[in-house]
């Protein structure tokens, strides 16, 4: 219609690792743009993912999860998730519904929330018994007054479209902000880094994946279609490498097969990829090397 009036803002994601912000932004734009895993700390970077439609276009801006940072790389990943809290039109508190209230943090969060805060109770799928839910919205009520709250299971999808339909109805009036056939202003390397390095947060144990960063080092598209990458998988110790390469190369051809997978997905067309490992001692505390990474 003619006199449809455009709308378009800046909604940020926040919370506690492990809540599934990032599975909720995947879900939100139909597409795996950001790293998933069961592993806490897995999105490290302010990642903006894109919502376009004939009357609104939505930036969702997805975060680290807020902890309480001990080294270099992760005290970055908090200041980068603070920064999101300002500057914006919404605020999208995500908690885990099956966890106990973390009262300090909520607080926190809202009285430096430069926007309106809505508190989205995420896993409610996994909430026994069910009526528990009740009073789970009840504790938080006591704690600020939240325009909304939307209980939702981002894995499933369940009252996602509310949920993104409310976020709608409450943006500024407005013109789009980027262009509307894009789903993320980050370039196509950063999220084949991504699909990368959640492949090792997946597959590997639970120490190893803390020291491990991803850096497309060639992104060339051939005469044929393919898409040709080569990427290097950044690890502080030799153990590591060889835990990250496995025995014979198991663990790397495994790595390799299951982010080809997803960035063909993501490209739309087939991709040659060749990993290799390589041993950068302390990088998680370098200056040089977490800017080079984008993590300060």
């Amino acid at each position: 219609m003619a006199d449809q009036v455009y709308k378009s803002g800046f909604v940020s994601i926040i919370g506690r690792p492990n809540v599934g912000k990032s599975t909720l932004l995947n879900r939100i734009l139909g597409e795996k743009i950001v790293a998933v895993s069961d592993k806490p700390q897995t999105t490290r970077n302010v990642i903006r993912g894109i919502l376009s439609d004939e009357g609104s276009q939505i930036v969702f801006v997805d975060t680290p999860g807020i902890h309480s940072a001990r080294n270099r790389i992760n005290k970055a990943m908090v200041d980068a998730a603070m920064t999101a809290v300002t500057g914006i039109d919404l605020l999208l508190l995500v908690v885990d519904a099956t966890q106990r209230i973390d009262e300090p943090f909520v607080k926190d969060i809202c009285s430096k929330a430069g926007a309106p805060v809505w508190l989205v109770l995420n896993k409610i799928d996994q909430v026994e018994p069910k009526e528990k839910l009740f009073s789970v919205i009840d504790g938080y009520t006591r704690l600020h007054a939240f325009p909304e709250i939307i209980p939702i299971s981002a894995q499933s999808g369940s009252n996602v479209e509310r949920l993104v339909g409310l976020v709608r109805e409450r943006l500024p009036e407005g013109e789009a902000l980027f262009p509307d056939d894009i789903l993320t202003d980050l370039p196509e390397k950063f999220i084949c880094a991504e699909l990368i390095r959640e492949k090792v947060f997946r597959l590997t144990t639970k120490e190893i994946p803390y020291g491990t960063a991803v850096v497309v080092e060639a992104f060339q598209e051939r005469e044929n279609g393919v898409v040709a990458i080569t990427a290097t998988i950044m690890v502080e110790r030799d153990t590591h490498k060889g835990i990250i390469i496995g025995k014979r190369g198991s663990m790397l051809k495994k790595i390799g097969e299951q982010a080809r997978r997803d960035i063909e997905r993501l490209l739309g067309t087939r991709v040659f990829l060749e990993l290799f490992v390589q041993v950068q001692e302390r990088w998680t505390e370098r200056t040089a090397m977490l800017k080079e990474l984008g993590y300060e």
